[in-house]
């Protein structure tokens, strides 16, 4: 058994509710990113708390902002010169910078590992929301999801 450092916020949950009454029991911090990451959802508004809760740290959430606009930067910029392979910069970059910010940051695994689909839309609707200034609320649902689900 953990101290519990290994979580966001030293949460130990002993049992996890998902949407519709479905549940992860005996979840120990040490292995609560990887059963999250395989939680299915019904729909993208269902699984949006959760991708956010997974992002909780605000350090994690300018990481994901940084590493995903750099990306996009230089391969748009490679695009633009006719050098297509600058295009693999979005993925190797974007997702090289946000990997770790998960394991080393938020202790937990990537969403994306679970929900690739999702989790890129995410990505984009966290990042729009963080450029319009509302960080503030981004914290706010980790939070209130986080509370609900220890």
């Amino acid at each position: 058994m953990t101290d519990g450092r290994d979580h966001p916020r030293g949460l130990r949950p002993s049992v996890l509710l998902y949407g519709r009454g479905r549940t992860v029991s005996g979840c120990r911090s040490s292995d609560y990113g990887a059963r999250m990451s395989q939680q299915t959802f019904d729909s993208y508004e269902e699984f949006w708390p959760y991708y956010v809760a997974m992002h909780s740290r605000a350090a994690t959430r300018w990481v994901h902002l940084t590493g995903t606009l750099t990306g996009l930067t230089i391969a748009a910029y490679g695009l633009a010169r006719g050098r297509r392979r600058y295009a693999a910069a979005l993925p190797l970059i974007g997702y090289g910078t946000a990997w770790p910010a998960h394991f080393f940051i938020e202790k937990n695994n990537p969403a994306s590992f679970g929900h690739p689909a999702w989790s890129f839309r995410g990505d984009v609707r966290m990042i729009r929301m963080m450029l319009a200034g509302r960080d503030g609320e981004l914290a706010e649902t980790a939070a209130k999801w986080l509370a609900l689900n220890r």
